[in-house]
């Protein structure tokens, strides 16, 4: 009895630890969105006294006001919806539709593909070399170098393979006998059992399309063609504040600052990835666990 006490009272202690532990990590984790959240929404210049932790001080959206103002911001989210709407749709059918003919067991060739496809995993040939074929391609200042680079991923290729396998056969086979060519059944019969799979590769590169920068601070010099995360990273620079700045005239100029502009734009670009997840949540969670149960 003393034991079984003893045991019980163990377990409660790790339990509250284990509680304790992850509300932690939940506060590392939210608290520096909040703080940011909170300060966007500060009167700028007192929000640069510092102090504000929890709540507003001085509430007020002028900085808000300065970002909608201002015409390049609005360009450039529009260029980042595009590349994003555009570029996830044509990535998953472009991969989905690759991973589909990999596994079709009469492939010839197919061991050789899938060893090619790895070591391109590991090995690159470096950001010169594909600068440069860029450059050969025609893509340079175009808004293609959004698209057809990223049409293809094979780790997301992997993940659509793991999951085709587990397609009975006899879903194709009856299709065939009923006259369906190979594109009707992947796209009436492959595709729409494989929701799950496309929500998750969807999500994975939604969010990769979203946040990159890296491709519009690279190949793209046009200022109408650069993403909102490219001009975020503008923005974060001194000089491309002060630029913000000097455009906000009326009221509004006397009440926001450089690091108010900041916080407002970062809260406008990571807001429509967020609220996109929760509605594409339950087909992540079920996406995730592709190939980890057998049976």
């Amino acid at each position: 009895m003393i034991s079984l006490n003893r045991r019980t009272y163990k377990e409660a202690a790790f339990d509250h630890f284990n509680f304790i532990f992850m509300l932690v990590i939940c506060f590392v984790t939210i608290y520096p969105i909040w703080y940011v959240l909170v300060n966007s929404f500060n009167e700028g210049n007192d929000a640069m006294r510092g102090g504000i932790y929890w709540w507003p001080r001085v509430f007020s959206i002028d900085s808000y006001k300065a970002v909608f103002a201002n015409n390049g911001i609005m360009l450039a989210m529009g260029v980042t919806v595009a590349k994003t709407l555009i570029g996830t749709v044509v990535h998953v059918l472009f991969t989905a539709m690759v991973a589909y003919a990999f596994s079709r067991k009469e492939l010839i060739g197919r061991n050789v593909y899938m060893l090619i496809g790895t070591v391109t995993l590991f090995f690159s040939g470096g950001l010169i070399p594909y600068y440069l074929l860029i450059r050969d391609l025609g893509m340079l200042d175009s808004f293609l170098v959004y698209i057809i680079p990223a049409m293809f991923s094979f780790f997301d290729l992997i993940i659509f393979l793991s999951f085709f396998r587990e397609i009975p056969d006899a879903l194709e086979e009856a299709a065939k006998i009923d006259g369906a060519n190979d594109f009707k059944i992947f796209y009436q019969i492959i595709l729409p059992v494989s929701m799950p799979v496309v929500a998750t590769i969807a999500l994975f590169h939604g969010v990769y399309q979203w946040n990159d920068y890296f491709t519009g601070m690279i190949y793209i010099n046009k200022s109408e063609l650069q993403p909102i995360q490219t001009y975020l990273y503008r923005v974060v620079a001194q000089s491309s504040s002060n630029q913000m700045m000097a455009a906000t005239t009326g009221s509004v100029a006397k009440t926001v600052s450089s690091q108010s502009i900041k916080l407002a734009t970062m809260v406008v670009t990571t807001l429509p990835i967020v609220l996109v997840y929760p509605f594409l949540q339950k087909y992540f969670v079920k996406g995730f666990m592709i190939g980890s149960i057998k049976g």
